[in-house]
This record gives C-alpha cells, structure tokens and sequence, in this order.
C-alpha cells in the first residue's frame, strides 16, 4: 500500500468563513500539486488560481489581514521587461474575500508610472472538486475538464457537485489551458495615477453525495463571541492576541442543520470544519467569560446527538457524549471512522462541567430545565458503562474496529508513554479523565438537587470513593517530587513520567491543597515548562521529542487549561510563566495560534518551531488563547486575583444573584 505524507500548512495564508477556507502562499498564488485552493464544504472548490501581468516578474512586497480573518491583501510590483528604471511603476493588489458560501478576489492594478500601462492580465484557474482527506492523505487528483460559455467558466463533477467562476468585467479570452487549467486574459489600459480592476467570484453548488449519511452544518447566522470587557489590555501583545483569536473563532463558527439557532465552533482549518464534542466542549468553557451563548447552543447541539443504544461499530452507548460527526464514513488507512463517533472518554463529563458551569454564568433555567434528561442519562453513564471493567475507575477500550485506540484528548496511539519510551497498552484509565469525572459527579448531582430532581447522593458518594481510589493508586515519585500518573495500564499499574496531563486534575475538586501543591511544582520544573508554555511530555522521558504531535509539543489549549487550574487554586506564579510562554510564542505567529507547535527550549533561546501540519486557526487554540489573554489582562489590573472560566470550584449549587 502506498504511502502519503500529509502536507505542511504552517507557510501558508488561511482567509477563512467556516464551511469555506482558502489557502494559499504568501504571494497569494494557489498552485498545482499541493494543498492550496479554495475549500468549501469538504471540497476543494479551485485547486489553481495563478495571476500574472504580461508574464512580468511578481515580487511579493506584502500581505497582511484586512478586518477580520474572512479578508487578506496580498501585494506585488510587477516588473515589465521594458522598464527601464530600477523603481517598478506597477503594484498588483490582490483582495481576498470568503464568505459562508462564496469566494472573491478582486485583483487591482495600480500605476504609480507616467505613462499609461498597456498590459494583458492573465489569470488561470483550475479545480479538481477533491474531497479535503484526500487532499490531506497528500493524494494527487487530476482537474476537470472546464466548461466555458459566455464568458464564464465551470466544472461538474460525477455526482453533479459544480463550481462556477465569474468575472467583471468579461475577460477578452477564455480558453483551455495546459493541464486542463482554463486560461482568462483580461486587456486593461491603465492611466497614470489610476488603477484598474478585475473582480473574480467563485460559487459551488455541492448538494452533496447520495453516500451522505448525516446532514452538512451550516454557515453561522450571527457571531455568540463578543470582548468579556471593555478595558483594552496595556499590554499590546495582549491586545493583538485577544482580537486576532476573537476574530478567528468568528470565522468558525457553524450552525446546527437541526436547529439552525444553535451554533458552535468547528473544530480547526482546513480539516475540521465539523462537530467535535471534546474541542467544541473547551472551546465553550474557555470562551464562558465572552459567551454564555455559545456554551448554551453547544449543550443544546450534542444533546441531540447524545448516545441511546449500543452500537460497537461507533463506540456509542445509552447516555455518551460523541467523539465527532462526519457526513459520511471517513477511511484514512486503517481508521475507519463512521459518520456519528462516540470513542471519547471525556466529552460526556466535560458536557456535564459545562452545562454547569454555563447554569451558574448566567445560561436561563428554562433551557438548563431542557437538558436534564440528558444530564441524568450522562451522569448513569459515568458510574456504569464509563467504568467498564467495575474497578471504580473511568476507562476506555476500543471497540470500534477501526476507531482510535487512544481515546482521551491526545488520541494518537504512541501518546501514552512510560517514562522509558515503551507505549502504554489499553485500557487505560486516563488521570484527566478521573478529574473530569469526579467533577462531573458533583456538581451534576448539584444540579439535579437545584431544580428539584431528587437527591444527588448516588453520585457524590461514587465521586468520594473515586477520590479516595484515585489517591490510592495514581500518585508516584520522581526526582523533583511528587506527581500523577498519566493513566493507569490495562494492568492497573500507574504509568510513570510525567506529563501535562496532571495539570487538567487541578480545580477539579479531585485534590487536595497539598496535591495541587505537588501539581504546581511539577509543572514549573523546566521539563515541562519549556518557557513557550506546557510541555505535553517531559523532556526527561525517552519518548521526548519537541515536534512530537503529543509527546513534548505544547498545546495553547493545554496550556490554558493548567493555568486556569493553577490560577483557582492560587499558584498565580507558575500560571503566569507558562502563560507569558504562550504570549511570547504567539508573536512568533502573528498572533494567529496554531493547534500546537514545538516544545523546544525557550529558556536556554532555543527558536519558536512551527508544527509542519497544524491547523491554524483551530477552535480551541484560539479559546485557550482568549483565555490566556483574559487572565494576563486580570492579572495587569488587579494583581493575583484571578478567576476561571468553570467559576464554580468551591461554592455551593445555588446560582449566585
């Protein structure tokens, strides 16, 4: 069988609209042959769109946003072979647009000569309508064959998906190009001190496959994100990261086919333009301060899709909180993912954490009234089939023959390491999971006490057992102190070496002072704190590699979530390193976070490295990044006072006023 790898996008220009993206190089070119082109609805929708001026030399002089991550300008002087002087008179402006349904891209030349500029534009335009995980397979797709009438160009497909290009004003040629490329050329004069534009609008009409099995989400109607506050943080740094993850959340959020009042966060471009319990989940109590909105409609948007029958193939079961929806069944290799995937040990406690959480920031009680049910059927799964061998821990194990083998947050099959590189064998009982769990118990049963569903002691009294177990069996010892495992193996034994996982235990309600105590040290010890943020993986372990995808990267998502942790439980000096990490690899992204990017030494000035295949922008990146800025904000303005999203550590389950 042969293989692909899967291709880079840290280089490249995202101008994004959720469902639709595109992706292009610095220059603004999108080129045969790799992973640029225009994207909507899990198609490439052009795979070419190259521009060029009398077959001038292009040089790039600029690029940069233009208001919100749906815009960017890309710049170039054109040098004529007859100039004659060292200074080009000609600048090439390329204005991108994506909306929810569309493209645009209005090419404006400008001369800054003294005489006119007599030249042809010449733009040439490709598609080959490909699915994104073969594009992401790194599988090449031959084009189609273009259609040209009336000046107008376009592509259908076998299943009669069809993209249209446009243009105003009407090319003076249309024709086939080499490789199956159409060819445009557009004759401008162009006047001294004036410029001359083309404008190019791109359509698709994708009514999807007859293989669908689940509906496509739709394009957002409104934007749940808004500033937590109206003080603008001194720091500009802050500034920058705050609107450009604000911005970039806007960009994906989707609307629910069901319901179409019900938004959420896609999970990350270009990839995952779709529902992920566990990324939508975060990426609502991260955003909690800026959207009780949001965290409402994504309750409201996994509720329906919540497990009710034992289906193997798809990991579901009565009650369960699901993994990820497809619209159709994803093969990559030997995954196999169905369209509606339940393998997540975590997304059914963290739907519980934040249907509380949002409860006690402000969500209605008419619409937390609607939920109970699934609350109840949630919190049954927890103490039943969430244990499934009765040890009185929450596991997982696959049963999806080809679903993840790892099925907590780092859910690749080498990410659970012993200290000497081996892979932990399944199944395993995830230490964050025990943490969301324990969390999950009490305050669900706070709830249910609230709005008069009877008593909560069922759970609560499961939830202290599972602190007492979890005291019993999961704490070990290394050279800076004592620490939480990662997980207990399919043997029950704690798996050695240390790793960020312990940082997600902390507010939680799992640990004691003295336990959060031993947390915070350990994940201030330069192993983990790399001086760019939380290390997945200690550099003391065999399995330490800085652009490993789980195994000694940093997440901002992670990130984000220890210093939260650390903040509500007063270890304002650790949470304020590693978030000053972030902030400082985040300069090294213009500010534009990506889902993860090397664990290299920032304390001994090793460089920010870029993850080759990281989505950017992703969903819960920019959450967690949102979040870092708000608590480096609160901490600029009052000091070590800080709070959490989650907000409700320590407090009793009356909502307060």
């Amino acid at each position: 069988m042969s293989f692909h790898l899967q291709p880079p996008l840290h280089d490249l220009v995202s101008v994004i609209k959720a469902p639709c993206v595109a992706l292009s190089a610095a220059n603004g070119q999108v080129r045969a042959g790799d992973v640029t082109g225009f994207y909507g609805a899990d198609r490439r929708v052009l795979s070419v769109l190259e521009v060029e001026v009398d077959g001038a030399l292009l040089t790039p002089v600029g690029q940069r946003a233009e208001g919100a991550a749906a815009g960017h300008l890309f710049s170039a002087l054109v040098r004529l072979a007859d100039d004659v002087c060292a200074d080009a008179p000609l600048v090439l402006h390329r204005r991108r647009i994506a909306h929810a349904d569309r493209f645009e891209e209005v090419l404006e030349l400008e001369n800054f000569g003294l005489v006119p500029a007599v030249v042809q534009m010449r733009v040439r335009v490709a598609t080959d309508l490909a699915p994104v995980h073969v594009v992401r397979g790194g599988e090449a797709v031959a084009a189609l064959v273009p259609q040209i009438a009336a000046g107008r160009l376009r592509w259908t497909d076998a299943e009669g998906d069809e993209v249209e290009l446009t243009s105003q004003p009407h090319p003076g040629a249309v024709y086939r190009g080499g490789g199956d490329a159409a060819e445009l050329e557009f004759p401008l004069n162009v006047p001294p001190g004036e410029a001359r534009s083309v404008s190019l609008v791109v359509t698709a009409g994708l009514g999807g496959s007859a293989a669908d099995e689940q509906p496509p989400f739709l394009p957002a109607t409104v934007d749940r994100l808004r500033p937590a506050s109206h003080v603008r943080p001194g720091d500009r740094r802050l500034a920058r990261l705050l609107d450009q993850s604000l911005e970039d959340l806007g960009g994906l959020l989707l609307a629910d086919p069901r319901r179409p009042a019900d938004h959420f966060l896609a999970a990350g471009s270009p990839w995952y333009f779709t529902l992920f319990g566990r990324d939508a989940l975060w990426s609502a109590q991260l955003l909690l301060p800026h959207s009780v909105d949001l965290a409402a409609d994504t309750l409201r948007v996994l509720a329906r899709r919540q497990g009710t029958a034992f289906n193997p193939d798809a990991d579901e079961q009565p009650g369960k909180i699901l993994h990820e929806v497809r619209r159709q069944t994803l093969r990559l290799g030997e995954m196999v993912i169905p369209p509606l995937y339940y393998g997540s040990i975590d997304a059914t406690t963290l739907w519980i954490r934040l249907l509380h959480a949002a409860w006690r920031a402000g969500m209605p009680d008419g619409e937390v009234a609607q939920l109970l049910p699934n609350l109840r059927s949630a919190l049954d799964w927890i103490i039943t089939l969430g244990d499934s061998d009765g040890d009185g821990f929450v596991e997982y194990r696959r049963r999806a023959p080809g679903g993840l083998a790892n099925q907590g947050w780092k859910d690749t099959p080498q990410a659970v390491r012993w200290a000497d590189g081996r892979i932990a064998q399944a199944p395993l009982a995830l230490c964050e999971a025990q943490g969301y769990a324990y969390a999950a118990a009490v305050r669900g049963a706070d709830l249910l006490e609230a709005f008069g569903e009877g008593s909560g002691e069922r759970w609560r009294h499961w939830a202290e057992g599972l602190r007492a177990r979890f005291r019993s069996r999961f704490w070990l010892v290394d050279e800076v102190g004592p620490y939480p495992a990662i997980a207990l193996d399919c043997n029950k034994r704690p798996v050695d070496g240390a790793a960020s996982n312990m940082a997600h235990l902390l507010d939680t309600g799992l640990l004691e002072p003295h336990e959060s105590a031993h947390i915070a040290r350990r994940l201030a010890a330069p192993d983990l704190d790399c001086g760019y943020g939380l290390r997945t993986l200690s550099s003391s372990s065999r399995a330490f590699n800085p652009l490993s995808y789980h195994c000694g990267s940093v997440w901002p998502h992670d990130t984000a979530i220890a210093v939260l942790g650390l903040a509500a439980e007063g270890h304002h000096m650790v949470a304020q390193s590693l978030a000053q990490g972030v902030l400082t690899a985040a300069e090294h992204f213009d500010y534009r976070l990506p889902e993860l990017y090397g664990g290299t030494d920032g304390r001994r000035g090793e460089a920010v490295l870029a993850y080759p295949t990281a989505c950017r922008p992703q969903a819960w990146a920019a959450a967690g990044a949102v979040a870092l800025a708000g608590y480096l904000q609160r901490q600029e303005l009052h000091g070590a006072v800080a709070d959490t999203p989650d907000g409700d550590r320590g407090q009793s389950a009356a909502r307060p006023e």
